[in-house]
Formats: C-alpha cells, sequence, structure tokens
C-alpha cells in the first residue's frame, strides 16, 4: 500500500473520482427526479424559505444580493451540468450563504457596537493563483498580533445560534472537509481545506454573492461574464462588515490589524482601495506557465465534486482569458495607488528564505518583526511541507494551453515582474 505522500493525482478530468456510495445515491436521485418526485429545487425563492426556515430570521440585509443570485442559478440550470448530489450541495451551500447573512444582521442588531470596530492597515496577499499565496498567509497568521480568517469561520462568520460559540461551527466545518477529502482526496493534494488553518476571505465576499468562487468550482460562464461588469463595491463593503463582526468575536493580542487572502483581489485591486485605503498590497509572482496549467488542474478536480462532465480544455480557456484579465487589471490598478502600497515576493524567493521574504512584508506594513514572531514561522514552515497530501501531476497540453501562448499573453507582466 502506498504512503500518503506517494498518491499521485489523475489527470483523468472528464473521470472524476466517484466512490461507489456516492454513484448509488446519484442513481437514487436521478431515480426519484425521473419519477416525478418533489427535486432539488435552486429557484431563488425556494433557496430564500430555506435560509429562513433554517434559521428563523427574515432580514437578509440590504438587497444587492439578490440580482446575482437569479443570474447564478440561471447559469447553473442552463450551463453547470451537475449531477444529482452536486445539486444538491449547490442548494445546500447557496441556502447556507443567504442563512449567513441573516445570521449576520441578527449579530449587528444585537450589538450595534460591532459597527465601532476598527478595520485599518490590512495587510492583503494578492498574488496569482499558486504562485505562494497559501504559505505566505499561514506564515503571518502565525503571528497572534495579526488577525487571518479560519476555515471555520468563513462557512460560518456569524454563530450558528444568537449566543452561541465557536463549537458548534468548528465541528461543522470539520464535516466539510471530511467530506470534501472523502469526495475529492486529490484535491487536497493541490490545496488542502482544512477546518482550523487559514482561509481565503473570497468565502466572505461570496456572502454577497459577487466572487469567483462559483466560477471555479461550476461551469457558469454567463454568471462569470455578468460579473466581470458589475461593481464590486457591495462585495467589498459586506466584506469590511463581516471583519468587524469576526473582530468582535475574536480580537487577535495586537489590535486589529487583518491580514487577507485570495487572488480575487487581484482583479479589483481598484476597489479594494477604495474600501481600505490604506491597505498592503503583497503580489507574489512565479511563473505563468507553472502556475496556470496547475489552478486549472485544480479548478477541474473541484468541479469533478459536482458534475460528471467535465472539459479541462473548457476550464484551461475560461481560467486562462480570466488570469490574463486579472493581471491586467492588477496592473492598472497599481499604477494608479502607487508603488507605496504594494511589496512583491517571487515564489523562488519564498521557498528558498520564507523568513527572509516575510520580513520583508513586515517592514512594508511598518510592523515589528519579534523573534517570538520567527520562531512561530519556522515551526509553521516545518509543518506546511510540500506533497505532504500527495503529489500534485498536471500537463499544460491537457488544457489546451501552450507555454508559448501564455508568454506571449503575459509578456508585460514577465517582463516587469520575473525578468524576461
Amino acid at each position: 500500500m502506498k504512503k500518503p505522500t506517494e498518491r499521485r493525482t489523475s489527470t483523468q478530468y472528464d473521470r472524476p473520482h466517484r466512490p461507489l456510495p456516492v454513484r448509488a445515491l446519484n442513481g437514487l436521485l436521478g431515480l426519484t427526479s425521473r419519477f416525478g418526485r418533489r427535486g432539488v429545487s435552486l429557484d431563488p425563492a425556494s433557496l430564500m424559505a430555506a435560509a429562513e426556515e433554517a434559521t428563523g430570521l427574515l432580514d437578509f440585509g440590504e438587497p444587492s444580493f439578490r440580482e446575482p443570485l437569479k443570474v447564478l442559478v440561471d447559469s447553473i440550470e442552463r450551463e453547470a451540468n451537475l449531477h444529482p448530489l452536486g445539486r444538491l450541495i449547490t442548494r445546500t451551500r447557496i441556502v447556507s450563504t443567504l442563512a449567513n447573512r441573516a445570521r449576520m444582521e441578527e449579530q449587528f442588531r444585537r450589538h450595534p457596537e460591532i459597527n465601532e470596530q476598527s478595520v485599518s492597515r490590512p495587510i492583503v496577499i494578492a498574488g496569482l493563483q499558486r504562485t505562494g499565496t497559501t504559505l505566505l498567509h499561514r506564515m503571518l497568521a502565525s503571528d497572534r498580533r495579526l488577525r487571518a480568517l479560519s476555515s471555520w469561520e468563513a462557512l460560518s462568520p456569524a454563530p450558528l445560534d444568537p449566543n452561541g460559540g465557536a463549537d458548534a461551527r468548528r465541528a461543522r466545518a470539520e464535516q466539510s472537509e471530511m467530506a470534501l477529502g472523502y469526495l475529492a482526496p486529490d484535491f487536497f493534494a493541490i490545496h488542502p481545506v482544512e477546518a482550523n488553518a487559514p482561509e481565503e476571505d473570497v468565502l466572505l465576499l461570496d456572502l454577497s454573492l459577487r466572487s469567483t468562487v462559483a466560477e471555479a468550482t461550476l461551469r457558469v460562464p454567463t454568471f462569470s461574464r455578468w460579473l466581470e461588469g458589475q461593481d464590486q463595491t457591495p462585495a467589498y463593503r459586506s466584506l469590511e462588515r463581516a471583519m468587524k463582526l469576526l473582530l468582535h468575536q475574536r480580537q487577535p493580542v495586537g489590535g486589529s490589524r487583518w491580514v487577507l487572502k485570495t487572488p480575487h483581489h487581484l482583479e479589483w485591486l481598484d476597489v479594494l482601495f477604495s474600501v481600505f485605503p490604506d491597505a498592503t498590497v503583497v503580489w507574489t509572482h512565479r511563473e505563468p506557465r507553472e502556475t496556470i496549467p496547475s489552478f486549472c488542474s485544480m479548478v477541474a478536480h473541484g468541479r469533478g465534486v459536482f458534475s460528471d462532465r467535465v472539459d479541462p480544455r473548457e476550464v484551461g480557456d475560461h481560467w486562462s482569458k480570466k488570469i490574463y484579465r486579472m493581471v491586467e487589471r492588477g496592473m492598472a490598478a497599481r499604477e494608479a495607488a502607487g508603488e507605496r502600497h504594494f511589496v512583491d515576493i517571487r515564489y523562488e524567493d519564498l521557498v528558498r528564505d520564507p523568513i527572509g521574504q516575510a520580513k520583508r512584508v513586515y517592514a512594508a506594513a511598518e510592523l515589528p518583526f519579534e523573534r517570538e514572531t520567527e520562531d512561530g514561522m519556522k515551526d509553521l514552515v516545518h509543518r506546511q511541507r510540500k506533497d505532504r497530501f500527495g503529489h500534485h501531476v498536471y500537463r499544460t497540453e491537457d488544457f489546451g494551453l501552450t507555454a508559448a501562448g501564455i508568454d506571449s499573453a503575459l509578456a508585460g507582466y514577465r517582463a516587469r515582474f520575473l525578468g524576461d
């Protein structure tokens, strides 16, 4: 029997991993739907009614989420090709998002002092996918003076009952971690999702249903195109509000300094600076020939949880274009904001000298780098060894991409940040 570290991820993206009990459940759910019994509804009214029933609450906050909910559901119905269990999981996820909105509104109603929390000078890691952002994020989050989002908080930012604590939310996140590990074991070799570890704040942006979460897990090109033309301010205001709520629940030792992380920010740096004008942005860099197919592989494995029809070439076409847009918009926003807001870190330097690169971030953020901070980071780096969940295997050509095509599309970026 192979050891866990010897596991190699599959490249048969059009044949997703499907445990026998899941295949049986899909068959049963499919038969139930075929014989006219009530199926799994994704109708917005049904989703909101389910969230109301789950929480006993009627206030979902300001209404800007309603249009993206409608567009998203329509896109899912027409384009996502969900299998029966994928449809059930999708309904559960959207209902959970709506329930989180209602629970948050209830917390603000009960505790108006939450609005007095200060969110200032956040450190925002905004590099492209697969550029070392997870390692750097977890290093900075190991500093007790900084506030990072935990995975269990991302899934349930407000207590599950008005007077509840964290235990039920942690338990729910641990169950989700186990479920993902069962449904898509290869995913953990690419991007470990651990209940008590730091997580991307794109999950908080998704409370507004205006994030890339959907297109990273489902085939929803219509929703993606719609999203690119929308004002992201409601999403970032919602993020700020969620950060205040979480600070109210758990304050770091040294104050209210947040460390955020998601590639989503790179596409919307202009909006980020409008909401967080004193942010320090850390832009991580790595050869796109490696990162783009690596991320496409991650997306393909993630889509396999929801659908039996995963086309890696469609994934490659969609996400390569998306990433080119992210880089273009990020560079334009950087030019407008000014270099003083940014610190650049190359992946090779982070792997070679993680502590040295962390010190550069602290210097840019004007935060003292203490001995205790260094010791905590060294311990974290030791525990976060690569391939601890298996070896990620992928090929550029599987996604209809070529190194020459990627080089050409990102020539300006590579010349500036990678020395080409």
